[in-house]
Order: C-alpha cells, then structure tokens, then sequence
C-alpha cells in the first residue's frame, strides 16, 4: 500500500502499490475531495481515503483506513457497508478490537525507526510476528519499510507493507 498525500504523488505510486491510500490532513474537506476524486477517477488500483467517510462516499473510493484514535470501524463500516475499512494500530489490543469491530485490515506499525515519527521507538518484527498471530485479517507493517525488509515482513506471516518514501 502506498500512502500518498496528493493525486499525482498516487498515480506515480499505483504503477507500483496495490493500492492506495491518500492521507492528506492538510488539506480542506472541498481540496481533499477534488484529490481523491482525481485519484479514483485516473489510479489502475483502488484507493482508500484516510479518516474520512464522507470524502470516501463522494468520490467512490475503495473505502477508509483510520488512525487508532479515530472513530470506531464498527461506525465507518455502517457508513460504507462493504467498502474495505482499515485501522492503523500500534498494540495487539488493538488490533484484535479493530477486527472484532469488523475491520478487513490492520496496519501496524512502527516496525523500524521512521522519519515519519520521529522519537516513536520501534516494535519490531518480533511484535509484528506476535501480532500477526493474534488475528485472522491481513496485517501490513508500516514504518522504516524498504525494498531489503520486504522479505522480513512477508516471512513473519504479515500480508504485506504500507509505505510512504518507499513509493516516492
């Protein structure tokens, strides 16, 4: 997955992500709906929109993925239905309650130090691994990924990785 904060930054990325999703908090509600509806419109992969249902809604994306501290998955998915909702997690705990609550997916993360969170101390694959075993949804690791770590990833049973620079 390749997270991106524009719609050209998404189309550069979608030659080579699965998906993506554009996260762009910066920008006004009117701003980020013309981005994400660019982006939907022209990407040859889905897209998730950060955080937001109702800009998810307006412009078809694929669905959400949503910050731990954000509202519940259960709340976003009786927004969406079977739109994909996602949750960015940092605990086993929640990881387990964002699937309970009907989540397709989690993020965790950071696995390795990241320029993206400065001053987080990483988890490690280690938690990775024990994360990945204590649900049933795909897990992807986000945070210090590069192209040398993908194996590691995929080796400790994550579904794969969700970036930002390594999609630049």
């Amino acid at each position: 997955m390749a997270i991106v904060s524009s719609a050209s930054a998404g189309l550069r990325a979608a030659s080579r992500a699965t998906i993506v999703q554009l996260r762009a908090p910066g920008l006004s509600t009117n701003a980020l709906e013309k981005e994400a509806g660019v982006l939907v419109g022209s990407a040859s992969v889905p897209v998730l929109v950060s955080s937001r249902c109702d800009v998810a809604l307006a412009t078809r994306a694929a669905g959400v993925n949503l910050p731990e501290g954000d509202m519940s998955v259960a709340d976003a998915r009786a927004l969406l239905g079977r739109s994909l909702v996602g949750r960015s997690v940092h605990s086993i705990e929640a990881a387990q309650l964002a699937e309970n609550e009907g989540a397709d997916y989690v993020i965790f993360g950071p696995v390795w130090v990241t320029a993206s969170h400065p001053g987080v101390k990483p988890a490690g694959l280690d938690a990775l691994a024990e994360l990945v075993r204590s649900v049933r949804i795909p897990v992807l690791a986000i945070g210090g990924v590069t192209e040398a770590r993908v194996d590691e990833i995929l080796a400790v049973g994550a579904a794969g990785y969700a970036a930002i620079r390594l999609f630049e």
